[in-house]
């Protein structure tokens, strides 16, 4: 992105907050970013194209924030917290686009804006399962769905309600309030059998496959590469991706390659998402 694009995403960001998407012609953005019409059309084709980029910006200002925390020394349970906040306070940064979106129901007009958030949900379901693995152990990795979902439901209806006044909330306190809530669920879990087995999951992320499109296995791959980067032995693991990444650009990948080389990353907790991704992916 370069800074002609982020001013013209700056101004269509806080014109669709005060105006609405609806009601903002171009000839507004434009003026507001200090350009003619047609040289907004040289980097944007339309506003749902803008709104787009608008998204995307909102979500990598969200991923470097919580990746801030990821490389911390701080303990699994106050690094995860930190992230939690960290993630509200983003969103509380933007607020009024948020409640814009939510009132003209912008959102569902453009299948590329859904494919994004489906894929931006995903990934928040994957911080929230390693985040509460990294607490509360291996011995809750089989409920570490049904986990995530029950936090997420959570940190969804508080931030419904404090997204209308944020002043009223301290965000770090309700990170902490959360987690308690989470103890004591965590305590009782493991007398039940999990709700959302390993394969039932298997078969949702086929279907929203399925439903989104394909998912972008090459950026996949590059997430766990990012990963390794923390690992202090990962002179194996490293090999076995790179079998694995040219396995993948094979016009005929070999399916047991593939399969071989996952498996080398079974044991690794924070890789298991991955995992199941790229299997459901080649179908193995």
């Amino acid at each position: 992105m370069n800074e002609k694009e982020k001013l013209i995403i700056e101004s269509g960001m806080k014109l669709f907050a005060t105006k609405g998407f609806s009601s903002t012609s171009i000839q507004e953005i434009a003026t507001d970013s200090g350009i003619s019409k047609g040289a907004f059309y040289l980097h944007f084709k339309s506003k749902d194209e803008l709104l787009f980029a608008i998204l995307e910006y909102i979500f990598e200002t969200v991923h470097s924030n919580i990746l801030k925390f990821e490389h911390s020394d701080l303990p699994s349970r106050e690094r995860f917290c930190k992230q939690l906040s960290s993630l509200m306070g983003t969103f509380m940064g933007h607020k009024e686009f948020f409640i814009m979106l939510s009132k003209e129901q912008a959102i569902p007009r453009n299948d590329e804006i859904k494919k994004l958030l489906f894929k931006k949900q995903s990934e928040t379901h994957q911080l929230f399962r390693n985040g509460l693995v990294s607490i509360y152990g291996e011995n809750v990795v089989p409920f570490s769905t049904d986990l995530s979902m029950i936090l997420e439901g959570l940190f969804h209806s508080y931030m419904r309600l404090i997204i209308f006044e944020p002043a009223e909330f301290e965000l770090e306190g309700l990170t902490q309030f959360l987690m308690r809530r989470m103890d004591s669920i965590v305590k009782d879990i493991t007398a039940e059998k999990p709700f959302i087995s390993e394969e039932k999951l298997e078969k949702v992320i086929q279907k929203s496959m399925d439903l989104f499109g394909s998912t972008d296995i090459n950026e996949i791959v590059q997430k766990m590469r990012n990963e390794l980067e923390q690992f202090e032995n990962k002179e194996a693991l490293e090999i076995s991706l790179d079998v694995l990444e040219e396995e993948m650009k094979r016009e005929n990948p070999r399916k047991p390659v593939i399969k071989g080389m996952l498996t080398n990353f079974k044991e690794v907790e924070s890789f298991k998402g991955y995992v199941r991704v790229i299997s459901s992916f080649y179908n193995l």
